[in-house]
């Protein structure tokens, strides 16, 4: 898939698999291409989808702002997504770049080098989850690495990270839900902590039309 909402506010406001050791994951059924294709195969039989997602935002410091936006999440196999608002207010032009990162995989590569931790424990969640460490293939003055944390069984991305170089952080989580038949993003919650802005944002997903004609016009690229 490609690309989902909430850390470019930020910047524009600014697996288990027991006994499968992550020094040798790169050697596994847990090395990073590996994880990737099959995060991508989820739904292998999910050609196209539409769906309209509003998302919260709202900063816990000055200027507090908290913008509210709907629009609509299009995906066509195998790896075009865009997130179109209906109206964005000019400080929030980014938020797309959040869409972009998150739901597309396959898009994480081509800028960045990506290595599989394999398995370990995270915060907040009960079973080990794989991690991928990605690093920017060329130098970044904000980023300096994006994690990505997915689920071991469903390959499901349960979380990512971006860390900047400020010492700064974002946590996006998302949760799944079945409907028609496929395992899609219902609903998701981002924490931004970097220099001079904090902030907590929410998105939520509406019904999914699935396999449905969507022309290539939608698509900015």
């Amino acid at each position: 898939m490609k690309r989902t909402i909430l850390t470019v506010l930020a910047f524009a406001l600014t697996l288990g698999f027991a006994g499968l050791a992550p020094v040798n994951a790169e050697d596994s059924a847990l090395s990073a291409p590996t994880v990737i294709a099959k995060m991508l195969d989820r739904n292998g039989q999910l050609n196209t989808y539409q769906a309209r997602v509003h998302v919260d935002m709202r900063m816990t410091s000055f200027p507090f702002l908290a913008p509210k936006l709907d629009g609509t999440a299009y995906y066509k196999r195998p790896n075009k997504f865009e997130v179109a608002f209906d109206r964005v207010p000019s400080y929030a032009k980014g938020f797309q770049k959040l869409f972009d990162d998150v739901a597309d995989p396959i898009s994480w590569g081509k800028d960045s080098n990506i290595v599989s931790k394999g398995l370990v424990k995270v915060d907040g969640y009960p079973n080990e989850m794989i991690e991928l460490y990605m690093t920017k293939k060329i130098y970044s003055t904000i980023i300096d690495n994006t994690i990505a944390y997915v689920d071991p069984t469903s390959y499901e991305l349960l979380e990512m990270d971006w860390n900047d170089r400020s010492g700064g952080k974002i946590v996006m989580r998302q949760w799944y839900r079945m409907e028609g038949g496929y395992s899609v993003v219902s609903q998701q919650h981002v924490d931004i902590h970097i220099p001079h802005i904090n902030a907590v944002g929410d998105s939520q997903f509406a019904t999914y039309q699935t396999n449905i004609a969507i022309d290539d016009s939608v698509f900015k690229k």
